[in-house]
């Protein structure tokens, strides 16, 4: 919420987008068996930004959580590919990843 009222508000000349990609959604198997058919993808970031000549990835964890394999595997590929990818554990951290990088 922070990151969307700060940069993705009509206020700004040039809005960013911020969105959640639900991976992490608990569902049944038939569920994630039809996410999976069209187009779910394990190990995609939590978070994605999209900002003027910039697309950051950020992948959100708690304190002393772990990148899964298929996290770290999306990681090499989006970074391979020149785009930044982050991870996080808190919003201060969150915020100053974003600013300092900017």
């Amino acid at each position: 919420m922070w990151y969307h009222n700060e940069f993705c508000t009509k206020k700004q000349a040039v809005p960013h987008v911020i969105f959640a990609v639900p991976n992490g959604a608990f569902v049944s198997k038939p569920q994630a068996m039809k996410l999976k058919a069209t187009g779910l993808v394990a190990g995609v970031s939590d978070l994605i930004i999209i900002q003027p000549n910039r697309c950051l990835f950020v992948e959100v964890k708690l304190e002393k959580g772990k990148q899964s394999d298929k996290q770290i595997e999306f990681q090499n590929k989006v970074e391979m590919l020149g785009f930044e990818y982050i991870v996080v554990r808190s919003l201060e951290e969150f915020k100053q990843k974003i600013l300092i990088n900017k």
